[in-house]
């Protein structure tokens, strides 16, 4: 009975982890669209994925114990992703904005960092949070400069209205404008071991909620 309860758990977690996921970077090419503000809303959008991926990644490397996982893991957000967008595309909207798989190197980096310190939670944490962190800024700056030209899709494709919140009152130049990498990757580089700590404390509740 607890081998099929674990089991259950198992595949109730990949479908609620990584659809929630999906459903929090879904968006993360909107900052195309805001182009006052695309470089404020490049660093919140990478953030938000970090935390999705580091979460998601390391509660599957520490429930499965098998390095590559995390790689599995991304994969399943990409496929998500995609098959929203073509949902969304047959509606009419772009669907050049994430065609890139940017979460797979970062969780690449993830399984290494397990793999490497022989499946040692703690180096996990540390190292992969901090490689995570460091890097999905840098390959979602590549995921930016391969969809189209940001102000071309915002004239071709107009919003009919902003939240009051992202309403540009007047060109936001100065915003964050020396790296929004640099800002993505150190505020990343932080935040990405407490997502890694959260997701390997996932692991630990749902094997204490099977043995209640």
């Amino acid at each position: 009975v607890m081998v099929w309860l674990r089991r259950c758990t198992h595949y109730l977690f990949i479908v609620v982890v990584a659809v929630n996921s999906t459903l929090l970077t879904i968006n993360a090419g909107d900052y195309i669209f805001y182009t006052d503000w695309a470089w404020t809303s490049f660093v919140v959008f990478s953030i938000s994925q970090t935390l999705m991926l580091t979460v998601g990644a390391c509660y599957y490397l520490t429930f499965t114990g098998v390095p590559g996982t995390a790689t599995y893991y991304a994969l399943i957000m990409t496929v998500y992703t995609w098959i929203a967008k073509g949902a969304w595309s047959a509606l009419g909207y772009p669907y050049d904005f994430i065609v890139t798989p940017v979460w797979l190197p970062s969780a690449m980096l993830l399984d290494l960092a397990y793999w490497a310190t022989k499946k040692n939670k703690h180096s996990l944490i540390l190292f992969g949070g901090v490689l995570v962190g460091m890097s999905l800024p840098l390959f979602n700056m590549v995921n930016l400069i391969t969809v189209a030209d940001p102000l071309e899709t915002a004239f071709k494709y107009p919003r009919p209205t902003l939240p009051p919140y992202m309403t540009p009152i007047e060109p936001q130049v100065g915003k964050f404008y020396n790296s929004p990498v640099a800002l993505g990757a150190g505020a990343g580089a932080v935040l990405a071991c407490t997502f890694a700590a959260l997701g390997c404390k996932l692991t630990t509740w749902t094997y204490r909620w099977m043995a209640a």
